[in-house]
C-alpha cells in the first residue's frame, strides 16, 4: 500500500522547540505529529458518534414521550463514580 503525506505546518521556532522538548526517547517529530493527528481524528469520530446517539435518544424520547429526569441520571452517575473511586482506593492499598 502506498503512503500519503500530511501537509507540513509552519510554526514559530519557539513552539517547535516546545514540541521537541516533550518528545519521548527515540520519538521523532514526524511520529509525534502522526500520533497527534490520529488521536484528534479518533476524538472527533467519538464526539460525532456521541452527538448522533444523543440526537437519536432525544428523538426516541420525543416519539415515546418517555423521559428520564436529569436528577435521576446525575444520581446514577454519581453512584457509579463513587463506586469506581472506592474500587480504585482499595487497589492502591
Amino acid at each position: 500500500m502506498k503512503t500519503a503525506t500530511i501537509p507540513s505546518v509552519r510554526v514559530e521556532p519557539e513552539f517547535r522547540a516546545e514540541v521537541e522538548a516533550v518528545l519521548g526517547e527515540g520519538e521523532t517529530l514526524s511520529e509525534f505529529v502522526e500520533a497527534s493527528v490520529r488521536a484528534t481524528v479518533e476524538r472527533r469520530r467519538q464526539q460525532a458518534e456521541f452527538i448522533a446517539r444523543g440526537l437519536r435518544s432525544r428523538d426516541e424520547a420525543r416519539r415515546t414521550g418517555e423521559y428520564v429526569d436529569a436528577d435521576v441520571v446525575v444520581e446514577a452517575l454519581q453512584r457509579k463514580l463513587d463506586a469506581a473511586r472506592a474500587k480504585q482506593a482499595k487497589t492502591r492499598r
